[in-house]
């Protein structure tokens, strides 16, 4: 996809409305300032287009730090400014302004990355994102609803749609779960306006 371009207010630090969680520090890379990154998405398009990197601590688990992560939430900035970013072997580095060495790299482990909604590339005709999948009602030819799309899986040569069922309230066992597969050959309408999608599956599939 075309990277689109992207209007900023370089003051601006607060974390836009339409902030999505794209992607979260996984280390130092080398010793100049550079960051390993963990995508969210086997499509990362949305940490390529964005020079603006909104950031918060990693998230703490009953209270404590998440193991082998920096404690140091305080030295999380707000906002990262991306000078370069790309692929490496089966991850993304990228080089942000102000992190100029390793020890200011090492600092950020585990930082959750969030970018503006607004900032994602057009997906092409039949190419949608993941987060605007999430959340959206399935119901298959009759009518029937099977549920709500809670997550998706990569499964590499295609994506499957993890489906909460009505009357049940995520997190659910995995025998409780619907997984469609995101494919033509079963998905017959993604319908965004009207928050629905339409399968070929049923109830008892």
């Amino acid at each position: 996809m075309k990277n689109a371009p992207e209007l900023l207010d370089d003051r601006s630090t607060a974390m836009p409305e339409d902030a999505i969680e794209v992607g979260r520090v996984l280390d130092a890379w080398g010793i100049k300032g550079w960051i390993k990154i963990l995508s969210h998405s086997a499509d990362a398009d949305a940490l390529f287009n964005s020079r603006r990197w909104f950031m918060k601590p990693s998230e703490r688990v009953n209270g404590a730090p998440r193991p082998g992560v920096p404690s140091a939430g305080a030295s999380v900035p707000p906002v990262l400014k991306i000078l370069s970013v790309r692929d490496h072997g089966d991850g993304i580095v990228a080089q942000a302004e102000g992190v100029s060495d390793r020890s200011a790299a090492e600092a950020l482990k585990g930082a959750r990355i969030f970018v503006s909604r607004s900032t994602f590339p057009e997906p092409d005709p039949d190419e949608y994102y993941w987060i605007d999948l999430i959340g959206l009602t399935v119901v298959n030819r009759e009518g029937q609803t099977l549920g709500d799309v809670q997550d998706l899986i990569d499964t590499g040569p295609h994506c499957v749609l993890r489906i909460v069922p009505p009357g049940l309230t995520p997190p659910v066992k995995p025998e409780q779960e619907i997984l469609i597969p995101f494919v033509s050959a079963y998905v017959d309408d993604v319908d965004m306006p009207g928050r629905r999608i339409t399968v070929d599956w049923g109830l008892d599939y």
